[in-house]
């Protein structure tokens, strides 16, 4: 018997296009990985990428070939294409554990000799002045809160009270402040990325994609060298966004930039599968059994509510903090309209195994005011920057409503349409209601839990949330929201 091998073919040794080809062959070639790789070079790699991939589409062969890419000094509005894509990983510095300098910001290129350009800047850096000038007072607050345990040193000290002044600093810096990112991703993807960011509305995002694609094509010259702008999406994006710009928003959401009321609704569960903790229990008894669906789903309609409770204590009872439930939870669905400040959003958009439909981002829903801002005594210093955030995007969005985005800061709500699945619930209200996990967003995550709870009691009490409710998180952690 051949013995069994593990093993890798290292990126150090070889070139991503040539690993590729190295596990596309494997398919019709009996010879060992190390072998067919040792037999190739670029130039062959490129020749079977042209033929196999480009010319008869064999797309899959592009997943082998993973790159590395560093985005540094992007816009935190450029960042939102850069991370659009499901099935890359991200990494991306943080507004809650790091400080934001005066310069830190990028001038939209659409702005270059507009008469907008010099009231833009001065917005800009007055928003990144009062974010600033807010740090000391917070921190001091937070200082008189959290006094240094025995034997802590300064940086431990500080690393430990850092998050909780910056956290409510943060929704004074706008869409325009700069931010790295860290990208791997396969080559197929990236193609997908690079031809999203070249039809992008933005100059900034076509230019990142023009960039991307120049660097890319070092190490895979093949595998993006045709991605290019897409007719499709710009065409249908500039044609949906003249059949939306004929719908306005409802009276009371202000849409000419004057301070909004609070928003009632702003998390809806606008649709969920009535049916499905059933069809979660008949899956996995599928999975395990030998009937077909229909009969499994049958026999758990006949199952009397106890009876039922003991499925799901089977099912998810041995669940440990780390563990991921079993696949079936994914046949149970739910949709949301949700309204949460654009701070929120930037964690919940790394939640890509979701469905997610964002609107763009506008001050026309009003923003929040975080309670230790007001406890700091910087209340009316924090409301005079957003009004004058404010004004700038109404000026912005007369000239272009994709450029007015720059200009929102994180403290602004946002509306996202979002759809996904039990699985991905258990993921997402776990990590999000953590203790350490930021308060809007815990806010947003125990208020989706509470819905959630409400229609399917029966699987959702097994996920481990934190002890609060969104109410508390409020009382605690806002002065208006």
């Amino acid at each position: 018997m051949p013995e069994r091998e593990i093993y890798l073919l290292s990126p150090r040794a070889l070139s991503p296009e040539t690993i590729a080809v190295a596990f596309a062959k494997t398919s019709r070639a009996p010879e060992s990985f190390r072998e067919i790789a040792a037999e190739l070079s670029d130039e062959q790699s490129a020749k079977f990428h042209e033929k196999w991939v480009v010319g008869y589409g064999h797309a899959s062969v592009a997943e082998h070939a993973v790159l590395h890419m560093a985005f540094e000094n992007v816009s935190r509005i450029a960042i939102e294409t850069i991370e659009s894509s499901r099935l890359a990983s991200y990494t991306e510095k943080s507004t809650r554990y790091q400080k934001w300098g005066q310069d830190d910001f990028t001038v939209p290129p659409e702005l270059d000799g507009h008469p907008l350009l010099e009231e833009f800047i001065e917005t800009v850096r007055l928003l990144f002045s009062t974010y600033a000038e807010s740090l000391d007072p917070v921190k001091n607050l937070i200082l008189g809160k959290s006094p240094r345990r025995e034997k802590e040193s300064d940086e431990g000290y500080d690393r430990r009270i850092r998050s909780q002044y910056v956290d409510a600093c943060r929704f004074i810096l706008p869409a325009a402040a700069n931010a790295n990112v860290g990208m791997t991703v396969n080559a197929r993807v990236l193609e997908i990325v690079i031809r999203k960011m070249l039809s992008h509305q933005l100059a900034e995002v076509k230019q990142i994609g023009e960039k991307t694609k120049e660097v890319a094509k070092a190490e895979v010259p093949t595998l993006v060298k045709y991605a290019d702008a897409v007719p499709y999406f710009v065409d249908t994006t500039t044609e949906l966004n003249l059949e939306s710009g004929g719908l306005p928003p409802k009276p009371q959401e202000h849409p000419q930039g004057t301070r909004a009321p609070a928003l009632q609704s702003w998390c809806t569960l606008i649709d969920y599968d009535k049916d499905g903790e059933k069809k979660v229990f008949a899956a996995a008894l599928y999975r395990f059994g030998e009937m077909a669906f229909a009969h499994a789903l049958t026999y758990i309609e006949s199952l009397k509510t106890q009876e039922l409770e003991a499925l799901a204590d089977t099912l998810l009872k041995r669940l440990d903090k780390f563990d991921i439930p079993l696949r079936e939870l994914e046949y149970c669905t739910y949709t949301f309209d949700l309204v949460m400040d654009q701070g929120a959003y930037a964690e919940f958009k790394r939640h890509r195994m979701m469905t997610q439909t964002p609107q763009r981002l506008s001050t026309r829903l009003g923003y929040t005011i975080p309670l230790l801002v007001t406890e700091a005594g910087f209340g009316s210093k924090y409301e005079a920057a957003m009004e004058s955030a404010m004004k700038m995007y109404e000026k912005l969005y007369d000239f272009n409503p994709d450029v007015a985005q720059y200009i929102v800061p994180n403290g602004f709500n946002r509306r996202v349409l979002a759809q996904f699945n039990l699985r991905e619930a258990f993921a997402f209200c776990q990590l999000r209601t953590a203790a350490n996990a930021h308060f809007s967003i815990r806010r947003v995550a125990q208020k989706m839990y509470e819905e959630m709870a409400r229609v399917h009691p029966l699987l959702t009490k097994y996920m481990k949330v934190y002890d609060e409710t969104w109410q508390s998180v409020e009382e605690n952690y806002f002065t208006k929201v």
